[in-house]
């Protein structure tokens, strides 16, 4: 059993990655809801959006909310909900939904410029059944309440430990781990 501070860091095979991609691009065939644009939220949607950007063949867009520089995050989603507002489809897709945050700013950001719901939604990789957001594709659903593991996705494997244990701990809502200076975390060789 580990402790409530330890980060269980998940590794996913590359293969994994390519079937969640599969489900996500499969779910919005079978609901017949095209968007114009895919949008990847970086920087973890980034890699996800390009791949369902080809195997749906819909133009990519990106939005880097992770670099908190408003001019390349919100100034681009006002940009957005006006073209939203205007009749234009986007599809969202992140890596993962931990707590919501993201999608929650994303939607309320869209709405309060404009943007008709019915014309965006959200995709991810894997999705926490107990966030405040819910979104419309997901490959994998999890319970944040129970698996509190960190997923290294493909395109994060390259990252040193130390930014790997950083990024986890970033933001204690994602995981619900308690977040003492100093705790050591464990990681598997």
């Amino acid at each position: 059993m580990t402790s409530e501070s330890e980060i269980q860091f998940s590794a996913m095979p590359y293969g994994e990655f390519l079937e969640y991609v599969e489900v996500i691009a499969a779910g919005v065939h079978k609901d017949g809801w095209l968007p114009d644009y895919i949008v990847g939220i970086g920087r973890g949607g980034l890699v996800p959006a390009t791949y369902l950007s080809h195997k749906l063949n819909i133009p990519l867009l990106s939005i880097d909310h992770s670099s908190k520089v408003n001019v390349f995050s919100d100034d681009l989603l006002v940009y957005l909900a006006g073209c939203c507002a205007a009749g234009e489809r986007y599809l969202f897709v992140d890596d993962i939904n931990d707590s919501g945050k993201t999608i929650a700013r994303f939607r309320k950001i869209l709405i309060d410029n404009g943007a008709v719901r019915e014309n965006f939604r959200f995709a991810v990789l894997i999705g926490n059944v107990s966030s405040r957001e819910v979104t419309e594709y997901v490959a994998m659903s999890l319970d944040r309440r129970l698996d509190k593991r960190w997923f290294i996705f493909p395109w994060g494997a390259v990252a040193s430990r130390e930014a790997q244990e950083r990024d986890a701990r970033e933001d204690p809502d994602r995981l619900g781990l308690a977040s003492a200076p100093g705790d050591s975390v464990p990681f598997p060789m």
